[in-house]
């Protein structure tokens, strides 16, 4: 998921680089660079992450750096939450991931989404989100939960329980249902809601 040897160079062109890809509004990086505050957001959390594990002493800038993100974003990332290359966070408004979430690779988010938890104590209390997972717009995903690789959320669902691998979570509270066949789905990004 985390590869130590990537630098923040290559991480920061993949992001780039992976919203101009999934986004069919996109006309150029260019566009994608200046215009987009998902990008924005992840840009300024690669580096207020690496500030927050380089020493304690960082760790009050890289709040603060990660409140102005949100102030001029809409989007808040605590500083400690790993996040995987190529991550997509669409629109991104109202997203919110927690301090001890884990996203893994090429997930797409969307607008109003939440990695969050569900107590106040210490320890892992956010999701951990596998690789290539699809998140509709303002869905909750909340406590230690594990989402699987290539699963789907759908939107506004509320998922409190583990999503198995390529599984479709839809509801309030959201229930896992096995993935539709290819043949129905056609479009890689769309909600899952759609075709349950």
């Amino acid at each position: 998921m985390h590869d130590p040897h990537v630098t923040l160079r290559q991480l920061l062109l993949e992001d780039l680089e992976a919203a101009r890809r999934r986004d069919p509004a996109a006309r150029s990086r260019l566009e994608v660079a200046l215009a987009y505050p998902g990008v924005h957001a992840l840009w300024v959390h690669r580096v207020a992450h690496r500030m927050w594990h380089a020493s304690p002493l960082l760790r009050l800038p890289a709040r603060l750096l990660s409140q102005f993100t949100r102030a001029r974003t809409g989007i808040e990332i605590h500083p400690g939450a790993r996040l995987g290359r190529r991550l997509f966070i669409d629109h991104g408004m109202g997203v919110v991931i927690g301090e001890t979430a884990e996203v893994g690779d090429d997930v797409v988010m969307f607008h109003g989404t939440t990695l969050g938890g569900t107590t106040m104590s210490r320890g892992k209390r956010h999701p951990t989100v596998g690789d290539r997972v699809m998140i509709g717009a303002g869905a909750k995903v909340l406590g230690p939960v594990r989402v699987g690789s290539d699963a789907k959320v759908g939107a506004n669902a509320v998922v409190v329980r583990d999503v198995p691998p390529g599984a479709v979570a839809v509801g309030v509270p959201a229930r896992p249902r096995p993935a539709p066949p290819a043949a129905l789905v056609g479009d890689p990004y769309a909600d899952p809601a759609l075709y349950i």
